[in-house]
């Protein structure tokens, strides 16, 4: 039966994975706008903004990838409602398949797609001045993390998918909510330049613990409480999300 599940996740997975390698859009999505995010950045606001003893190459790269991390594993919502547009789930249902290997198979994609994300951001950022001094385990600190945290932002993101009754809806409905998200956050600059109840909100957000664990395993600053909250906000998005995808998944597939 396990086994039987995982077939069909893969099977879902690499469909996904082909839609991306035979779609331009995605690939050029893929590349070209986490690299123009970090260039923007580094060589605009790179002059202007104050991080200490750390150079804001180092201080930017955390806050890009994990800026990545969130739009890429995005793509559950888009390829959702898709497949729920163009009926295919009816089909899926009259065969003898795990009734979750769709969804699962999405959200595996979307870690395909953000590792290779990842690799090119990390090579893109060694080349604007991104010098970390991790080592390999704190390498796989953050390999891990960024991994958890994609799957969390996955399975909120299929939430969305299920939500949204138009592919247009699907388009910008997670870029409304990630958007602000990155930028009210320590990704860009230092929380403490901004005003009491902004501040506020970016020191308790997810995205801003996610990304200072992060930063602390490649560059060594200051962890404090990130570390381990991080880890909590990330599994509890996802036991409160697979759930809610469920539900929803069954009441749409039922239609």
């Amino acid at each position: 039966m396990i086994g039987s599940a995982l077939l069909d996740t893969w099977l879902m997975a690499k469909r996904s994975i082909m839609h991306i390698i035979r779609s331009l859009d995605q690939v050029l999505a893929l590349i070209l706008f986490p690299v123009m995010f970090l260039l923007l950045n580094r060589y605009v606001l790179g002059g202007a903004i104050d991080t200490g003893n750390v150079s804001y190459a180092n201080y930017l790269f955390a806050g890009i990838l994990v800026q990545t991390l969130a739009f890429g594993a995005n793509y559950t919502t888009i390829n959702l409602a898709v497949d729920l547009k163009e009926g295919i789930v009816d089909r899926f249902r009259s065969l003898p398949m795990f009734s979750g290997a769709l969804i699962a198979g999405h959200i595996t994609a979307d870690l395909v797609r953000n590792i290779i994300s990842g690799t090119i951001m990390v090579a893109i950022g060694l080349l604007v001045g991104f010098r970390p001094n991790a080592t390999i385990y704190e390498w796989l600190m953050v390999f891990g993390l960024a991994m958890l945290f994609s799957l969390a932002i996955s399975w909120l993101s299929a939430i969305l998918g299920l939500l949204v009754k138009s592919l247009e809806a699907a388009q910008w409905v997670g870029f409304v909510v990630i958007f602000p998200l990155t930028f009210v956050s320590s990704a860009f600059v230092p929380t403490d330049t901004m005003p009491g109840p902004l501040r506020a909100f970016a020191d308790n957000q997810p995205l801003t613990h996610v990304i200072d664990t992060m930063r602390h395993f490649l560059v060594g600053t200051p962890l404090d409480s990130s570390g381990w909250l991080s880890v909590v906000w990330s599994i509890g998005i996802i036991t409160v999300s697979i759930p809610i995808t469920i539900r929803l998944y069954k009441r749409r597939s039922a239609k």
